[in-house]
C-alpha cells in the first residue's frame, strides 16, 4: 500500500503530464445592465482596456473598471441584448483596427466596420490588404520625434499668413456653436487636393462625434463634390449611438491616422468635437461609479484628452531608429518609414465665447495653439470669424515658409496696430493722419482676408495678396471696392503670371517679382 507521500508525489506526476483538448475559457457573470454599461462578477484576471465576448452573442465589450468584486464594461454594440446573468468570456485581446489604404474614400464607425455602401466591402477585408493597428496605444517617446517645421496649408489667407500650422502640430479650432468651426477643418481638407495630384497627398480623417447624421451627411456632399474622398476617411459616432461609441471613436481614428504616420506618410485627422466626446465620457464615468469632479467630469478626463493628442506627432526622418518602436504590430514593422507626420485638429464648442470653461482650458493645455472664432465677428460678416488677437500657433514662422514669412511679419504688426487703436478711436473723433492711416490699412486687411465657404487659395496667391496688402497701394480705394479689386488681381496672376506663383510658393521672393505684383495692382487699381 502506498503511503501519503508517494500518492502525492503520484498524483502530481500524473497532473503534470495531463493535456487538456480543450482550451479553458475565463468566464464572468452579468449582474447588472445600465445605458450600454454592464457590471460582471468573476473575470479575476482581466486587464482594465481588453475586450470581452458575451455568450450567444455577436458583439464585443471594453473593460474599463476593475473593483474588487466586478469589472465594469461599457458594450460596443446594442447593449439592449444583454441580460443579467449572461456569460462574459475573455478573449485575451485588446481592441484594435483594421487599416489599410484602401479604405479611403470610406465611412466607418467607430469599430473600424464600414457603414456606407460599397461593393468592395468584402474585397477590403481579405487578409492581405490591411494591418492590425491598436486603437489604444502609446505616443511616440521624445527620441522618435523631430521638431515641427514643415507647413501644412489650409488654403484660409488668414490663418496660413497668421496663425500658421505645421505638420505633426495639435491645433485648437474654438468658438461658440454656428461660427464656422467645422468649416475651417473641411476647407483645410479641401485644400489637401493640389498635394494629392502633385504626388504628395496629406491623407485627412474626419472624425464625427455625437453629430447628426443630416450634418454628416452635408459634409460627406461636400468632399464628394470637390472630389476630396480620394485622399478621405470618415469615422462617425453619431449622436443616436450610445457613449461607448462616442468614446471609443476619435480612439480608432488615431489608430487609423498613425498607420499612415509610421508609413513615411503626412495624416491629417479632425476631431469634431471633443466637447461631445468629453460628456460621453462622462456619462461612461457616471455609470461606472466613478466619483465625479469638476463640472461632474471624472477626474481623468483631462489624462482622456492627453493621450489622445499626444500621438499626434512628426517622426524623425532615420528609419532605424523608427523601426525600434517596440509598439508597432509585428506585421507592420517592415513597412514602417521615418518622416511621417500625424496633424490634429480638435475641436471645442463653448458658450457663450468662455474658453475658461472646464474643458476648453483642458485642452488650450494640451494643444501647440487654438484658432478662435468669435460670434461678433461672424454676425458682422467678417468671415472666416477669426479673432487673431485670441488665436495663436506656438510653432510659428517654423512652419512658413521664406516668402510667406516675409510678408506675414508686416501683415501681423499692423493688424496689431490696428486693433489697439480701433477701440481707440470709438471714443474720440479728433484723430491725427498717422492714426487714420493706421486704422484705414486695418479695415482693408480685413476686407482681404475675408473669404468665401469652400474658396481656398493657393500659397503663391496668398503671399502676392498680403503682400500687396502691406503696399499703400489700396489706400485710396473704397472698401467695398476691395474685393473686386481682390477678384481681378487674382484673374491676372492666374492666367498671366503663374511662373511667379510657383516661386512665391516655393518660399522664392525678390524684388524683381515686388515689382510686376505692384505693376499688376496699380494696373487694376487704376482701372477701378
Amino acid at each position: 500500500m502506498l503511503n501519503s507521500s508517494e500518492l502525492s508525489y503520484l498524483l502530481e506526476k500524473e497532473l503534470n503530464n495531463l493535456e487538456f483538448n480543450n482550451k479553458i475559457e475565463e468566464l464572468g457573470i452579468v449582474i447588472n445592465v445600465s445605458d450600454g454599461v454592464i457590471l460582471a462578477y468573476g473575470l479575476d484576471n482581466v486587464y482594465c482596456g481588453e475586450l470581452v465576448t458575451f455568450s450567444g452573442k455577436n458583439m464585443h465589450g471594453l473593460v474599463l473598471n476593475l473593483e474588487e468584486y466586478y469589472v465594469g464594461i461599457i458594450v460596443l454594440g446594442d447593449f439592449s441584448q444583454i441580460k443579467e446573468g449572461d456569460k462574459v468570456i475573455r478573449t485575451n485581446k485588446f481592441l484594435s483596427v483594421k487599416v489599410s489604404y484602401s479604405i479611403l474614400g470610406r465611412v466607418m464607425n467607430a469599430l473600424g466596420e464600414f457603414i456606407d455602401k460599397n461593393d468592395n466591402t468584402v474585397e477590403l477585408y481579405d487578409k492581405n490588404s490591411f494591418f492590425e493597428m491598436p486603437v489604444e496605444r502609446k505616443a511616440p517617446e521624445v527620441i522618435f520625434r523631430e521638431p515641427v517645421n514643415q507647413p501644412l496649408q489650409t488654403g484660409i489667407k488668414i490663418i496660413d499668413s497668421m496663425i500658421p500650422i505645421g505638420r505633426g502640430q495639435r491645433e485648437l479650432i474654438i468658438g461658440d456653436r454656428q461660427t464656422g468651426k467645422t468649416s475651417i477643418a473641411i476647407d483645410t481638407i479641401l485644400n489637401q487636393r493640389y498635394l494629392y495630384e502633385a504626388g504628395k497627398p496629406i491623407y485627412c480623417i474626419y472624425v464625427s462625434i455625437g453629430q447628426k447624421l443630416s450634418s454628416l451627411a452635408r459634409i460627406l456632399d461636400i468632399l464628394k463634390r470637390f472630389k476630396a474622398l480620394d485622399y478621405t476617411l470618415i469615422v462617425s459616432a453619431s449622436a443616436s449611438e450610445s457613449a461607448a461609441m462616442q468614446f471609443i471613436a476619435p480612439f480608432t481614428a488615431t489608430a487609423i491616422g498613425e498607420f499612415f504616420r509610421d508609413t513615411g506618410k503626412s495624416a491629417l485627422i479632425i476631431y469634431d468635437d471633443l466637447s461631445k466626446h468629453a460628456v460621453a465620457y462622462r456619462e461612461i464615468s457616471l455609470l461606472l461609479k466613478r466619483p465625479p469632479g469638476r463640472e461632474a467630469f471624472p477626474g481623468d478626463v483631462f489624462y482622456l484628452h492627453s493621450r489622445l493628442l499626444e500621438r499626434s506627432a512628426k517622426i524623425i526622418s532615420d528609419d532605424n531608429i523608427v523601426t525600434s518602436m517596440n509598439d508597432l504590430p509585428v506585421s507592420l514593422k517592415h513597412q514602417v518609414k521615418g518622416g511621417g507626420s500625424l496633424t490634429s485638429f480638435p475641436i471645442v464648442e463653448t458658450q457663450s465665447g468662455d474658453i475658461s470653461s472646464y474643458i476648453p482650458t483642458n485642452i488650450i493645455s494640451i494643444t501647440d495653439g487654438q484658432i478662435f472664432l468669435e460670434t461678433s465677428l461672424f454676425n458682422s460678416g467678417i468671415k472666416p470669424a477669426i479673432n487673431e488677437s485670441l488665436s495663436v500657433s506656438r510653432i510659428g514662422g517654423e512652419a512658413q515658409v521664406d516668402s510667406m514669412r516675409k510678408v506675414a511679419n508686416k501683415l501681423k504688426i499692423n493688424q496689431s496696430q490696428y486693433k489697439d487703436l480701433e477701440s481707440f478711436s470709438k471714443f474720440s473723433s479728433d484723430l491725427d493722419n498717422q492714426t487714420l492711416d493706421v486704422i484705414n490699412r486695418g479695415k482693408i486687411n480685413i476686407e482681404l482676408l475675408k473669404q468665401d465657404l469652400h474658396s481656398t487659395y493657393s500659397l503663391g496667391l496668398q503671399i502676392a495678396i498680403i503682400f500687396i496688402a502691406n503696399k499703400n497701394i489700396l489706400s485710396n480705394l473704397c472698401i467695398d471696392k476691395i474685393k473686386i479689386f481682390e477678384y481681378k488681381f487674382v484673374n491676372i496672376l492666374n492666367k498671366e503670371y503663374s511662373n511667379i506663383l510657383n516661386k512665391l510658393s516655393n518660399g522664392f521672393f525678390n524684388d524683381d517679382i515686388a515689382i510686376v505684383l505692384e505693376d499688376v495692382a496699380n494696373t487694376v487699381v487704376n482701372y477701378l
